[in-house]
């Protein structure tokens, strides 16, 4: 069964024949964000291009969205740039925190 073309894949034959599902997937509901990527503004053409490869792979009707966030943060652009040149934003991993009004209490130095 493997000595031939196309063994990569094992043939299962008619052991799943009218839409008997063979193995585990993902449940997958209407506007779920499938993948995401976070690429720098001189790349976004490259990321859109690989997003429209990659849709075709996928069952069904996908859409290429690019956000307005900018990151994996919840600030727009503009807003990011402002609050970043202001000082009022602490790093916290892949994302960034804002910085409240008030300072920090004497005893979480």
């Amino acid at each position: 069964m493997l000595s031939c073309a196309g063994t990569d894949r094992l043939q299962t034959g008619m052991r799943g024949a009218y839409g008997k599902p063979q193995d585990l997937v993902a449940r997958v509901e209407l506007n779920d964000v499938l993948m995401s990527m976070r690429v720098r503004d001189q790349n976004e053409a490259h990321a859109l291009k690989a997003f429209r490869c990659a849709k075709f792979k996928f069952l069904g009707r996908q859409f290429v969205i690019t956000s307005r966030k900018c990151g994996f943060t919840a600030f727009d652009r503009e807003q990011y740039t402002k609050l970043r040149g202001e000082n009022l934003l602490r790093k916290d991993g892949a994302n960034v925190k804002l910085v409240g009004p008030h300072g920090l209490l004497l005893g979480t130095i």
